[in-house]
């Protein structure tokens, strides 16, 4: 780096996790790093989504736990909920990971971090704070941000995003959600366990890039906990009111009306390409982000994007992930390539739904032959004990048993995905999974015995019978 332009290897424009991943490794394999970041170090997920959204939920399924104790015997009172010792503890869990994603331990790993927005100014150089930087290669990681639909009235009264929803100190008497998307039905439940009236509002389904089977499971148990759950409802205006907000409703020809003291929006996410100046660089996008090879690089080909702003699946994993495509591409002039096909993503209700690979639907729409393995968790020994057996492993085979994807609804289904995203990734069957030895009781065990039941029409058919019988006569 010389003179008043710095010279770096790559520069990194977005500090969230897509970026500080790439900003670490390069820099620890040698390179020379310039690190852009406007916001808070960290970006979306760490200040805004995944971790605050986790940390109260969890609240909520704590307050839900003590309701629901007396299914073992255990008569609790919940005294109380105390709303600004919950919104401390989300702010605690984030202060407890913040040092991870800091400005002085990116500096410590020798990445010069600019807190400044980065923007274009040719082909081969970004502008940031007065300062240019002339880089070997770029890589756009800015993230997204919360999309605001055109809804009537909207910009006359006060809504929460994901971005400030967690910034309070009092929850909300009554919360109407706009948007059932993963993170509209998570918040949706997140306060209905911790005492709030919630209304759910959503234009066609809830949770619509999941199998419809293993939805319906989640759509009861939010039903069951109170949350009014509206769809095929669309929103068309929202009305300032004496003591919150009013939304004006049409589902089935019929107007409706939902007053609460609160509204929630969370109709799904926005690129951040805004002020890069993407057309100095000769960088094409749209308006779902920034157009990219399956190598992600961009039109210009010494810049690259990644995460959420390259357009593709929007999880801070598919960030990662994307992080060590990037590098293998940029330091080691490998041509990886991203594969979105085995990403596997979660929605952390009560049960959690986990999705890998394809749903019967995009079997069915690809023409492919499969058949669908399941088990309940009922039949599970170790949710027996737990009393928490509702779901089901839904899995997608090739009538050879390949796998194809997965889907649970149940206890712990996040966890329980990585096994079928193995084998999804590995290329394995069924029964590859059946013969793995896995310790009684645990709920891993319902995974097996799905796998296990694409053998069960084959062991307990008259043909096996008859080979028994026979093998049977022998000395």
């Amino acid at each position: 780096m010389t003179g008043g332009v710095l010279e770096p290897d790559i520069c990194v424009i977005g500090a969230g996790s897509g970026g500080l991943s790439i900003a670490a490794g390069a820099s620890q394999m040698g390179a020379n790093v310039v690190l852009l970041e406007k916001g808070e170090m960290g970006g979306d997920c760490l200040n805004y989504g995944c971790v605050p959204s986790k940390a109260l939920l969890a609240a909520g399924h704590a307050a839900a736990a003590i309701a629901g104790a007396k299914r073992f015997g255990v008569h609790a009172t919940l005294d109380k909920i105390d709303d600004p010792a919950v919104y401390a503890h989300v702010e605690g869990v984030i202060d407890a990971i913040r040092p991870m994603d800091s400005q002085e331990r990116f500096e410590g790993m020798g990445v010069t971090v600019i807190r400044e927005a980065g923007r274009f100014t040719a082909p081969d150089r970004v502008e940031a704070g007065g300062r240019t930087i002339r880089a070997k290669r770029f890589v756009i990681a800015t993230g997204s941000s919360p999309a605001v639909p055109p809804i009537p009235g909207l910009d006359t009264v006060d809504f929460l995003t994901n971005e400030t929803v967690f910034a309070r100190d009092a929850l909300p008497r009554h919360l109407v959600v706009i948007g059932g998307g993963p993170i509209g039905v998570e918040m949706a439940q997140a306060h209905a366990q911790l005492g709030c009236r919630v209304t759910l509002l959503e234009m066609f389904t809830i949770m619509a890039n999941d199998d419809p089977e293993l939805v319906d499971v989640v759509r009861q148990k939010l039903v069951a906990e109170g949350i009014d759950v509206v769809e095929g409802a669309a929103v068309k205006a929202v009305e300032k009111t004496a003591d919150g907000i009013a939304v004006v409703t049409e589902k089935d020809g019929q107007a409706g009306r939902v007053e609460g003291s609160h509204l929630l929006v969370a109709a799904g996410r926005r690129a951040n390409v805004d002020g890069l100046d993407l057309e100095k660089a000769g960088i094409a996008y749209t308006a779902k982000g920034v157009t990219v090879d399956t190598r992600l690089r961009t039109s210009n080909g010494k810049v690259f994007a990644v995460g959420d702003v390259a357009g593709g699946p929007q999880f801070t994993h598919v960030a990662g992930y994307h992080a060590g495509v990037a590098i293998k591409n940029i330091l080691f002039r490998i041509p990886a390539k991203a594969d979105h096909s085995t990403v596997p993503w979660v929605t952390y209700t009560v049960p959690e739904l986990a999705q890998v690979g394809l749903t019967e639907k995009a079997a069915k729409e690809k023409g492919l032959e499969f058949e669908i393995l399941r088990w309940p968790f009922h039949e599970n020994d170790r949710a027996q004990a737990e009393r928490s057996t509702g779901g089901f492993v839904k899995a997608v085979v090739t009538p050879k048993g390949k796998v194809l994807g997965c889907g649970i609804v149940g206890p712990q289904a996040g966890e329980h995905i990585q096994v079928w995203a193995l084998a999804l990734t590995k290329g394995l069957k069924a029964g590859d999974l059946a013969q793995v030895i896995v310790p009684y009781p645990t709920l891993g065990e319902v995974s097996k015995r799905a796998a296990g039941s694409f053998f069960t029409p084959k062991l307990f058919s008259e043909r096996t019978r008859k080979i028994v019988r026979l093998l049977l006569r022998l000395p």
